[in-house]
């Protein structure tokens, strides 16, 4: 089985939306990507804005591409926005500087892929994404002192 697998990507998926409808977020795009930044599984729940997807790409891609989770990303932006605006476009426009953003990692630490959510507050994007990985027993990596 692959580090991280089509079953791991629904089970994240599932688990997210179960606690996005339990705590009554608004609704939810969520991506699951390999290290390389390919699709492994993605939803858009009915009502999410069709921008959501590309939101909660950028939010997974920025993860992988920079190495640490979008909490961190939005922290590191507001401190060096000059730096964070090139990198930006560099990108093409591939990372979204706000939490939900999560990091997959495994045993050894080392990046296997990432979770990206966008619908609801950044907080609330990351609660689900967290919540989808504890469910797929995965470890993880916000950006965040956990």
């Amino acid at each position: 089985m692959p580090e991280l697998s089509l079953a791991h990507g629904r089970t994240i998926i599932a688990a997210a939306l179960k606690t996005a409808r339990d705590n009554q977020f608004s609704p939810l795009a969520i991506v699951v990507f390999d290290a390389g930044a390919r699709p492994v599984a993605f939803e858009r729940e009915d009502g999410a804005g069709f921008l959501r997807f590309d939101i909660a790409r950028a939010k997974a891609t920025g993860a992988i591409g920079m190495g640490y989770g979008t909490r961190d990303l939005a922290k590191r932006a507001a401190g060096n926005p000059g730096f964070y605006a090139a990198l930006y476009a560099v990108s093409q426009g591939q990372m979204a500087p706000s939490p939900g953003g999560v990091l997959i990692r495994n045993a050894a630490g080392e990046v296997i892929g990432a979770v990206g959510v966008s619908g609801d507050t950044g907080d609330n994007d990351e609660r689900a994404a967290v919540a989808g990985l504890e469910a797929a027993g995965l470890a993880y990596d916000t950006g965040a002192a956990q």
